[in-house]
């Protein structure tokens, strides 16, 4: 697959949000961005400050998609995007696991996926290692589609008391550990 290639998104993207970003913004200002967001959205969470905590959490998240689109549309792929961009999701994705969702999901499957997640780090850094960056693939974007909806749903439950979102987001999370093993699989593990 080439991952250079723009995807639906990308275009979409390109026409309604990115036109805000002057040229001067690259994506990895955005993954950079991501990783400082990280403490705060942590941090609103431990506080229960679920409103400023989810909505932050959310934006975090979304500039993955934001800096994925620029990169690919702006043809601004660099070496450094292509490892920290996925190191920046999986902070985000279980800094939050660790502080929130082990403590309103099974506590198992929360292991699993920041396992998993660090099985993955490891496999980039002994790539990266050998001289070869590697890519999100399309599994591992649906994967953390899946992860960020299920910590999305775990939030909403816990701000709002819709417990029916727990028991939606461990499906949730079971389907996104599928996904990060057929990722794995693809990435030669």
């Amino acid at each position: 697959m080439e991952h250079n290639r723009i995807l639906p998104h990308d275009r979409l993207l390109a026409r309604t949000i990115l036109p805000a970003f002057p040229l001067w913004v690259k994506p990895n200002h955005l993954t950079i961005l991501r990783f400082l967001m990280i403490p705060l959205v942590l941090w609103l969470l431990v506080m229960d400050n679920y409103e400023w905590g989810i909505s932050l959490f959310l934006i975090a998240a979304f500039t993955d998609a934001l800096d994925g689109s620029m990169a690919r549309t702006r043809n601004q792929i660099t070496d450094w995007g292509k490892m920290y961009d996925p190191v920046a999701d999986k902070v985000l994705i279980g800094s939050v696991l660790v502080v929130i969702a082990l403590q309103h999901i099974n506590f198992y499957l929360g292991i699993i996926l920041i396992a998993l997640e660090v099985v993955v780090l490891i496999g980039a850094a002994i790539r990266y290692k050998k001289g070869v960056v590697s890519q999100a693939n399309v599994w591992g974007k649906i994967k953390m589609l899946l992860q960020v909806l299920g910590v999305t749903l775990i939030l909403f439950a816990l701000a709002f008391g819709w417990n029916l979102f727990i028991s939606i987001s461990q499906g949730t999370f079971f389907l996104a550990i599928i996904f990060a093993v057929i990722s794995l699989l693809t990435h030669g593990f």
